[in-house]
């Protein structure tokens, strides 16, 4: 079973919006400490995970990957949001 670290710290709320929390985490049985961890890693978890080194892409997949051609080096100067996907996953 992994170890999980946690770091101690101070985040001040709203009074109105703490007690709406305190409320929440009362209904779903938590603690407040953990349904406040629960919506910030929601969050901020990455909305396109990187796949591992040795995923293995299914042949069906694959076989698709011709079907939309990659972009052109002027096509990724022009748009900085297509050229930082497309670097993200290499």
């Amino acid at each position: 079973m992994e170890t999980i670290t946690r770091e101690q710290t101070v985040i001040r709320f709203r009074k109105e919006i703490l007690n709406r929390a305190r409320f929440k985490a009362k209904q779903n049985n938590m603690s407040l400490n953990a349904y406040l961890e629960e919506i910030v890693e929601e969050a901020v978890k990455p909305r396109i995970p990187k796949l591992p080194k040795d995923f293995k892409i299914d042949p069906e997949i694959e076989a698709l990957s011709g079907m939309i051609p990659a972009p052109t080096k002027e096509m990724l100067e022009a748009d900085d949001r297509l050229a930082y996907i497309i670097n993200k996953g290499m």
